[in-house]
């Protein structure tokens, strides 16, 4: 499980970092539903490590929130998850 985090994480990364590149030379960008949609699905260290190391998507509002909600979602799946197996 380690490896697949690590793994969509590093993608997500990049993903992120060709986004700002093509910000800044003006291109066509990544939508950020596609940005949110990797970054839920277990790319949420690489996103922030992409936002801080870039600066990007730091300023947009929305965007932050969305992802918080993210981040508040994946922390209650771990919660239940181990909760369960816990019992």
């Amino acid at each position: 499980m380690f490896y697949g985090i690590a793994i969509i994480s590093i993608i997500t990364f990049i993903i992120f970092g060709i986004d700002k590149r093509k910000a800044v030379k003006h291109q066509r960008r990544i939508s950020e539903n596609t940005l949110l949609t990797v970054t839920f699905f277990g790319g949420t260290i690489g996103a922030l490590l992409a936002m801080l190391i870039f600066r990007h998507k730091i300023s947009k509002r929305s965007f932050l929130l969305k992802f918080s909600g993210i981040v508040v979602i994946q922390v209650m799946l771990v919660y239940l998850y181990r909760k369960i197996l816990i019992g």
